[in-house]
């Protein structure tokens, strides 16, 4: 799964910190989020979708074949 985290972070000058309190997850879940390492929950997925303002396929899409 591909996520585009980093760069909505980036357009609000957003830290994973503050990514991480607005969603109720620790900093290093973001990080595992944003390196491909973790693939969140669906309803994680909604509030980090959700506190970018953006449908969850803005920020999360599918490599091909999976």
């Amino acid at each position: 799964m591909n996520n585009k985290i980093r760069v909505a972070r980036a357009e609000v000058r957003m830290t994973q910190q503050q990514l991480a309190d607005a969603v109720c997850v620790s900093r290093q879940t973001i990080n595992a989020i944003e390196s491909g390492k973790f693939v969140p929950s669906t309803v994680l997925a909604l509030k980090i979708a959700r506190t970018f303002g953006k449908q969850v396929e803005e920020i999360f899409s599918l490599e091909e074949g999976e």
